[in-house]
């Protein structure tokens, strides 16, 4: 009985609370390539998937076992365990992130006092898959991809790193439940405003998003570090790309719009579920990458490059200093 009660209880409880994790999130990842062609269909007046299921709702699914009735082919002149270990890297970074995200007041795998850096050291990981795969590929195509992509993740990993500061010296914990109690008054997006455009604009880049996909690049780089990746290998990068999406829409979600918190304290609002206010506006923040996607041309590479280092850089420095001013000039600072 000892070993029920000190072993495995607590084991099945901690592998039942992952999988009310990881399965909505996959779940979300597949509809969420649905909303996407939706979304983007109605802005370009086109309807989108129609023929898979009413309304085209069994889109994903027909998609996903098409890719799993798929021939991998890996090159001949791949580095096979390198080739394959990338796309898996990149899926599974995307989901252990999650294991610090609070979706309501104690709904948190792991409450953390360094929720925040183990978020920026996951987030920075990233690139490691992407890399990874375009060395493995052994194609000019691939490799140039995996260029691309290590200097533009750090390039706007500097600013995102300094646009989270920001939003702890106005907190003063590195706790991502601390990060939302501390908004139950005032939303972070509305005194940090420009901040907020930084990060979600750098967010977007740091997930190959248009109109920053120079990675993939399929009007020079012929598919840049996916060149060679077919069936699932292909789908696990397809599949870690929107659920970074979904990661970095849940992190502004808990740094700038009061994560589980409802935007007014009074009822209806406070009668809905936090869980539910929560992924409204992780709802919102992924419509606005689909919104940006329809929306904007591919940028080309200097003007990447100058963005993330001439514009983003200096105007997160100046903010952290006008913010660190700010909270001891009126006495401000947290307790």
């Amino acid at each position: 009985m000892d070993f029920w009660n000190v072993y495995a209880w607590p084991t099945i409880l901690i592998v039942l609370s992952i999988l009310a994790i990881v399965v909505p999130i996959i779940l979300s990842v597949a509809y969420l390539t649905l909303a996407e062609r939706k979304i983007m269909g109605a802005m370009q007046l086109r309807q989108g998937p129609m023929v898979v299921g009413p309304f085209g709702l069994l889109q994903p699914i027909a998609d996903g076992v098409k890719l799993m009735a798929k021939e991998t082919i890996v090159p001949s002149g791949a580095n096979r365990v390198v080739f394959i270990v990338a796309p898996m890297l990149t899926f599974f970074l995307a989901l252990v992130a999650w294991a610090v995200i609070p979706f309501d007041d104690g709904w948190v795998l792991a409450d953390i006092n360094v929720g925040v850096l183990y978020l920026f050291a996951i987030s920075s990981l990233g690139v490691y898959g992407i890399v990874m795969a375009g060395w493995a590929s052994n194609s000019r195509y691939a490799f140039l991809g995996g260029l691309r992509s290590a200097a533009q993740m750090v390039s706007y990993e500097v600013s995102i790193g300094f646009v989270i500061i920001t939003v702890l010296l106005c907190v003063g914990s590195l706790n991502l439940s601390d990060i939302v109690r501390a908004q139950e008054d005032l939303w972070f997006f509305i005194p940090l405003f420009p901040m907020f455009i930084v990060f979600f604009v750098s967010t977007v880049a740091e997930t190959n998003r248009l109109p920053f996909d120079l990675p993939e690049g399929e009007s020079e780089l012929a598919g840049g570090f996916m060149v060679e990746y077919s069936a699932m290998t292909y789908a696990l990068f397809f599949l870690g790309e929107y659920a970074n999406m979904i990661l970095m829409s849940g992190m502004t979600t808990v740094l700038f719009l009061g994560g589980w918190l409802p935007p007014f304290d009074f009822a209806p609002f406070t009668w809905i579920p936090g869980v539910v206010w929560f992924a409204l506006k992780v709802a919102a923040c992924l419509f606005v990458f689909i919104w940006i996607r329809a929306t904007f041309p591919r940028y080309r590479y200097d003007q990447l490059m100058r963005l993330g280092w001439k514009v983003f850089l200096p105007l997160s420095l100046l903010w952290i200093v006008v913010t660190a001013g700010a909270l001891i000039a009126f006495d401000w600072l947290p307790e």
